[in-house]
């Protein structure tokens, strides 16, 4: 199983990203998958789960308003909208299949939102 994050970068605060996640067709079809991040000595951190036909779609309190999950299970693909980034958001940000942030992942997108 493998996934594959990119579109990570360098951001100015207030700046939009979209992070796209290649992942096996399987495991779109078959299950929830979520969006989780992790800054530099700081615990993982789930931020977003979304159901097998995108209809729900749960957010971190963080997150809401600013981040939006999506998927396109044609192209086997989620997507993590990132808005009004700021400092904090700066992290790897990684899709993993299921709900749990300790489910399978890939190798992480970095993200850095500075001046």
């Amino acid at each position: 199983v493998q996934l594959l994050e990119s579109g990570g970068g360098l951001l100015q605060p207030g700046g939009s990203l979209r992070l796209p996640c290649a992942a096996p067709a399987c495991a779109v079809r078959n299950y929830c998958m979520s969006f989780a991040r992790q800054a530099a000595g700081k615990e993982l951190e789930w931020i977003s789960s979304i159901n097998t036909d995108g209809g729900v779609t749960d957010y971190a309190d963080f997150a809401q308003c600013r981040f939006t999950n999506s998927r396109d299970n044609a192209k086997s693909t989620l997507y993590l909208q990132m808005n009004s980034l700021k400092p904090e958001d700066t992290a790897v940000y990684w899709c993993i299949i299921g709900r749990s942030v300790g489910g399978t992942r890939g190798q992480g997108a970095q993200v850095t939102v500075s001046f």
